[in-house]
């Protein structure tokens, strides 16, 4: 099993806020004993060179195979964390995004693999109706989601 911890190093990256309702599209995190301890939304991280739309939907054609067009305005997070015992650093750019494969929508949890080659999965959750002792990443993305400031037609 690889346990992935954080670069030590700032990242920037591009998260997709892809919903089904008052469903967002989110992989799940866990930890080392395979505990899922929160969830995020997918993307990736921003290449050199590269545009934050373009990475976006980069990321989701990578991850998901599918097209993506974006269908809202950015959002930026500072997100500052701890996961395996690293600290990470990276600023995030969150936007909400279409799918262009309907079978995603319809689909409640599946498998997807990240960049490098790990296997995560992926499910629909209302970010106001999280499991207990689950998170949502990153940090400040509920209380926005919460205050009407992220949403699905916002």
């Amino acid at each position: 099993m690889t346990i992935w911890k954080p670069a030590g190093h700032i990242r920037v990256k591009v998260l997709g806020l892809v919903w089904r309702g008052d469903e967002l599209l989110l992989s799940e995190v866990e930890e080392s004993s395979g505990r899922v301890k929160g969830l995020r939304p997918l993307g990736g991280s921003i290449e050199f060179g590269e545009t934050r739309g373009a990475a976006l939907v980069r990321e989701f054609r990578e991850e998901l195979g599918c097209g993506a067009m974006l269908a809202g305005p950015w959002h930026c997070f500072e997100n500052i964390f701890e996961h395996e015992g690293a600290i990470g650093h990276e600023f995030v750019f969150a936007a909400n995004l279409e799918l262009d494969d309907p079978g995603l929508y319809a689909t409640d949890r599946f498998k997807f693999l990240e960049d490098d080659g790990l296997g995560c999965w992926a499910r629909w959750v209302a970010p106001e109706r999280l499991p207990e002792g689950v998170e949502l990443y990153p940090t400040g993305l509920l209380s926005l989601v919460e205050s009407g400031v992220i949403g699905p037609d916002v």
